[in-house]
């Protein structure tokens, strides 16, 4: 039974092995590090800091370079030209957003501009974006907002220093909270974060959906 037992698995990895690599060489893909492993990809590859990871991969191989994280297929792209046709004459094949945890739940159902796929919808969440929310008008008017919350971050750090002390502080969940803050202040007209904030385990569960994610 135990024989048995590995026999089936031995199966199933050479079946996954077999599947990638037909997947690959039906598709005519960019070139790539090795065969990829069955459920990990080729995250065995990747090291800290990501970016020197990806470049001397691409140094090796090509500037255009397919490579997976896991289960998801990532085309690295670190020639100048070629990103400039990905993004001129190809846009419409780049165009579509990963189907990630996060445009399910916060983009409700990749629905919003952030995620919702190429198509007419998207075309007018655009077009709506750029006339009545991103123009040069309607962000100057939204200009007390930023400079207030930028007040209020600066006055907090100041009051943590503790009389001139140095303190450690933490940049990215720092610079998230100001960015979550102005946002929901420009949406709904309050803040997630500081002395007059919302309640903090809604803050917190954004903030782990959109870390889980990216």
């Amino acid at each position: 039974m135990e024989t048995s037992f590995y026999y089936y698995i031995l199966l199933f990895i050479i079946f996954l092995f077999l599947k990638n690599y037909l997947q690959k060489f039906n598709k005519r893909l960019p070139p790539s590090p090795g065969l990829s492993f069955p459920i990990i990809g080729h995250l065995h590859l990747i090291k800290k800091p990501l970016h020197r990871t990806l470049a001397k991969l691409s140094t090796k191989y090509g500037p255009i370079l397919y490579i997976q994280f896991g289960s998801r297929p990532v085309i690295v792209v670190s020639s100048p030209s070629a990103a400039e046709e990905c993004f001129t004459k190809n846009d419409i094949a780049f165009a579509n957003r990963p189907r990630l945890l996060a445009g399910k739940h916060l983009g409700y159902n990749y629905t919003t501009l952030v995620w919702a796929s190429y198509g007419s919808h998207w075309g007018n969440m655009r077009r709506i974006a750029s006339l009545d929310l991103l123009s040069s008008h309607r962000l100057q008017m939204f200009h007390g907002i930023r400079a207030d919350e930028v007040r209020s971050l600066v006055s907090g750090v100041f009051r943590g220093s503790n009389g001139g002390e140095f303190q450690s502080l933490d940049m990215k969940s720092t610079f998230f909270e100001l960015t979550l803050n102005v946002l929901m202040r420009m949406i709904a007209g309050k803040r997630y974060y500081g002395e007059h904030g919302a309640k903090l385990e809604e803050a917190q569960l954004f903030k782990e959906l959109v870390i889980r994610d990216f």
